[in-house]
């Protein structure tokens, strides 16, 4: 056995007192280990109603709900990080710590703690009981999965169970709301006392990993058996020839599907801007209000709206995915080959959120403990396709490339194009990867160890809460950036006023200007002037460009009764439009994303290194495109 030096003077000294129900907690923690379920809890509890932000001061996720009680009385949760102890190794162990002992002042100290362990793994779990029932705060000790527990032939005497912790124990199965109940009691002070016990107090160093097992032990706990399906799934997915081939017939299928099924959905979007937008033209005056609203603000924003079918399609798979349990088996399987590159395994679920947002996955390099490979993580994660990405490679892909059937039916040339981008943007990380691990970042192998969760079937909750999360992010860049950029867009083309009169040709506005004055440095990539306005748009947010240029061709006398990608047709070569997807594949078009860049390494040299160089790469990465395929 070895010592957890986590755990000084862990394990509870005193049975837990439960607030009395007329007294509800300011706020509630729920805290538990990675993959217990604890935020399938979470947003059990609260529904629709949570938000997500950071803590102040650092880049750790504060996601915060209520939880209405039975009798109307609604409970404030605070979901923090997941955690396998309070030892603040990590950005996320010290947030959990800071928050549970009061020592944020940003953050009320919580009343009660919800501490949701994974009843399917107790012994390995239960190690996170011990430092947490020692803060003395009153906490119900949830073992969650009980589908899992007793379908497996697993059991364990919660009245024992709750003796041995001097707290009281839920068995509840988050997923389908079994026991749901026993929760909303202890939030509402009406779950009764565990019988009073006097637990010895561990001194100096404690064994938590002996405590663990003797309390499992004496709570007559028995491990679940594996299922012989997922120990056949493994014998596939994880081996070493077998899983990469699975896992990229799988990302096939996903982009096939989205090509396939997003069609339809995207052209009832169109169609309702388009409604909408004649609507509007007609009720409203002719002047520079109606020019704006019509032909600026709805047009330009539904432009990028349009393709939020696909973004939501995407990260439907991704949810499916993950819940599952599949996405820990990729990780173990990308190991390898990130190995080979200088990265280390934990680099792999920062990347794998890259292909959301790099924002979020730049942030979540902080469970990364060596500092050389948390920036090395940093400085690559902007190739990884984020979804922002996705309007103008679905755009530029659907105007130049036809569709036709690859490998009998299977695969379609544009799946085939996305997939090489989405390959090119992977390759572009491991080369630059391997560049610095070899030279300015160099370290050693760090082994990564990985918990794998067991196989289930996802919830159509949380994947339609994660969604609809998804959905908000989605239109409030729309709302917002795209909003902005697009407003100012439309004033830079409407100046300068000539006798009380916008100009006639936007060629001869302030934004054609700009556009005509940078139009040299872009000519060799094969882009024009009006490219060269959504290049500069598109530092404010990747998909703006959609909006630039869905404005600029409408309002331009040539193209203005075109469809944008008939106008990108007109105005592009071959070679033009596959430079503009490699320029997008490897440019770091995003302020969002240098400022947390900055911020996390605390400092401009980093990102000015890392923008410099993506924009290098994009340059020539799209000069040959653009020279070579013709």
């Amino acid at each position: 056995m070895s010592e957890c030096s986590d755990c000084k003077g862990c394990g509870p000294a005193a049975v837990i007192e439960i607030p009395p129900a007329a007294v509800l907690p300011e706020a509630v923690a729920v805290i538990g280990p990675p993959n217990s379920g604890k935020t399938t809890l979470f947003n059990r509890l609260t529904g629709l109603r949570q938000k997500v932000a950071n803590f102040p001061g650092v880049t750790v996720e504060q996601h915060t709900g209520v939880a209405e009680l039975p009798d109307g009385r609604a409970v404030r949760l605070i979901d923090l990080p997941g955690v396998y102890s309070l030892s603040p190794r990590s950005e996320d162990e010290q947030v959990a710590f800071d928050v549970l002992t009061g020592a944020r002042a940003d953050t009320p100290k919580p009343g009660a703690i919800l501490l949701v362990l994974d009843s399917t793994n107790l012994a390995r779990h239960l190690m996170l009981a011990a430092p947490i029932l020692a803060l003395g705060v009153p906490t119900l000790v949830i073992l969650n999965m009980a589908d899992d527990l007793r379908g497996r032939g697993g059991k364990v005497d919660l009245a024992a169970l709750s003796a041995q912790l001097g707290a009281p124990v839920a068995l509840v199965a988050a997923r389908n709301g079994e026991g749901i109940s026993q929760v909303f009691d202890f939030l509402a002070g009406a779950m009764p006392k565990p019988a009073p016990r006097t637990l010895p107090v561990l001194q100096d160093v404690p064994k938590c990993r002996a405590w663990a097992g003797r309390v499992g032990s004496e709570a007559k706990y028995r491990p679940p058996l594996p299922p012989k399906w997922t120990r056949r799934l493994d014998s596939v997915l994880l081996h070493p020839v077998l899983g990469p081939v699975v896992f990229a017939c799988v990302v096939l299928l996903v982009f096939q599907t989205i090509f396939t099924y997003a069609g339809p959905l995207m052209d009832g979007v169109k169609w309702l801007f388009a409604v909408s937008g004649n609507w509007l033209a007609a009720v409203l005056p002719a002047g520079l209000i109606r020019d704006l609203l019509v032909n600026g603000i709805w047009k330009g924003v539904g432009s990028v709206i349009v393709f939020l079918p696909q973004v939501l399609l995407l990260f439907l798979f991704i949810g499916l995915l993950e819940d599952s349990g599949y996405l820990a088996r990729a990780a173990l399987i990308a190991d390898r080959t990130m190995a080979k590159v200088g990265l280390q395994g934990k680099a792999f679920i920062p990347l794998l959120s890259a292909y959301a947002c790099a924002v979020p996955a730049i942030m979540a390099t902080r469970t990364i403990e060596n500092k050389r490979d948390r920036i090395a993580t940093i400085l690559v994660a902007p190739f990884m396709t984020c979804s922002a990405r996705l309007p103008v490679y679905f755009l530029i892909v659907a105007a130049f490339i036809p569709n036709r059937n690859l490998l009998g039916g299977f695969l379609s040339t544009q799946t085939a194009a996305m997939l090489g981008l989405y390959i090119l943007g992977f390759l572009a990380a491991v080369f630059t990867a391997r560049v610095l691990k070899s030279s300015i970042l160099k370290t050693g192998r760090t082994p990564f160890l990985l918990e794998m969760p067991s196989y289930r079937w996802p919830t159509w909750q949380s994947i339609g809460l994660r969604l609809l999360d998804r959905s908000k992010v989605f239109l409030r860049r729309a709302g917002t950036v795209i909003l902005l950029v697009t407003v100012l867009l439309w004033v830079a083309s409407n100046v300068p006023f000539t006798n009380g009169h916008p100009p006639a040709n936007i060629t001869e506005s302030v934004a054609g200007t700009i556009g005509r004055t940078i139009e040299p440095v872009i000519k060799p990539l094969g882009f024009n002037w009006k490219i060269g306005i959504g290049l500069l748009t598109s530092l404010a947010a990747r998909e703006t460009i959609i909006a630039t240029l869905g404005y600029i061709y409408g309002v331009d006398p040539d193209s203005n009764r075109l469809g944008l990608q008939q106008a990108l047709q007109h105005d592009l070569t071959p070679g033009g439009a596959f430079a503009l997807l490699v320029f997008f594949a490897f440019a770091m078009q995003c302020i969002s994303t240098i400022a947390v860049v900055r911020r996390e390494t605390g400092g401009w040299k980093w990102p000015i290194l890392q923008f410099t160089y993506m924009s290098a790469m994009a340059y020539a990465g799209a000069f040959l495109a653009n020279h070579l395929i013709r």
